[in-house]
């Protein structure tokens, strides 16, 4: 089968249907504003097991829950801090993903074995929609980790998507096109499962944000901590090697702010002019370093506090070997 086969243009019609299928087991990709994720029912044991293996990913690293509303929360979790409370009212729909104590609902393959469920409200209308479509024919939630192998690059478009997993897809299967995620790196998580809040990964959603929007000094996440999406060394990595820095040689390639020169002979794969933009196109960037064929892309990090914290934390998973 054609990758092309699998993407669907989102009309009404087309949501409605993917929502079915996944009710009936399939796996659906659609777009949020973060990443691309790979979704199933996230109260069917089978269809999960699916995304593992779709993905190549190990069995105990817990999936992120995609949730229709705030109503939902208690479906999935119980014994809520307030503070928890106050994040989800301040920031979703939106690229954070809380990390809370489990209820009865949320089972082993969820969680990776773990007491604690991740829960998230994308903000993509797209998703939305589908997450609304699939509330109606009596689903509670779709648990969706990125659309990719595991330990690659996130894809941030449907046509990264299938041009990653289509091998690995069944005819029912679907990929939704919603265009290009807007954000670009994955979900800031927070363990909100203690008496103070904690960041696991670093997002859209920042540390100054979360310290704003609840009146808590944040304070480093302790060992033993949980185990968390993309939280691995190494991760959101290329084929190519990843070195950080801007000592670009000879057919090289190099990613770094617009005010950066490109060195003769260096394929400059993306000029940023800001740490939004940045976060966007960082991983389209990566993917068209592979699709040249380069061996290795040198990648200048962003400075400073806010998004560029997550920026640095990929850029670092990326290098990582």
């Amino acid at each position: 089968m054609s990758q092309g086969q699998f993407i669907s243009n989102c009309a009404a019609d087309t949501l409605s249907s993917a929502a079915e299928s996944m009710k009936n087991g399939a796996l659906v990709a659609f777009p949020t504003e973060t990443v691309y994720g790979l979704g199933a029912d996230a109260s069917n044991e089978k269809a999960v097991a699916r995304i593992y293996e779709v993905k190549g990913r190990p069995q105990d690293h817990p999936l992120i829950l995609h949730i229709a509303s705030m109503n939902d929360i208690t479906y999935w979790a119980e014994d809520i801090n307030d503070y928890a409370i106050a994040l989800a009212r301040a920031f979703w729909p939106g690229p954070m993903t809380l990390l809370l104590k489990r209820s009865d609902k949320a089972k082993d393959f969820i969680t990776g074995n773990q007491e604690i469920v991740g829960l998230r409200i994308p903000a993509h209308s797209l998703a939305l929609n589908l997450l609304a479509e699939f509330k109606k024919i009596g689903g509670n939630g779709i648990a969706a980790p990125s659309a990719n192998r595991y330990g690659a690059v996130s894809p941030t478009t449907a046509q990264a998507v299938s041009a990653e997993l289509a091998e690995y897809l069944q005819p029912e299967d679907q990929i939704l096109d919603g265009g290009s995620s807007l954000v670009g790196v994955e979900s800031t998580i927070i363990d909100c499962s203690k008496e103070n809040p904690s960041i696991l990964r670093p997002g859209a959603v920042t540390a100054e944000m979360v310290e704003q929007s609840t009146g808590i000094i944040l304070l480093e996440a302790q060992e033993p901590i949980v185990r968390a999406s993309g939280s691995n060394k190494q991760h959101y990595s290329p084929k190519a090697r990843v070195l950080i820095g801007k000592d670009a040689q000879l057919g090289d390639g190099l990613i770094a702010m617009d005010g950066v020169l490109t060195p003769d002979g260096v394929n400059r794969l993306a000029s940023p002019k800001n740490n939004e933009e940045y976060a966007r196109i960082l991983y389209s960037a990566l993917r068209q370093g592979d699709d040249a064929g380069l061996g290795r892309i040198y990648i200048d990090p962003p400075e400073g506090l806010g998004l560029a914290v997550a920026i640095r934390d990929r850029i670092t998973r990326a290098s990582s070997s």
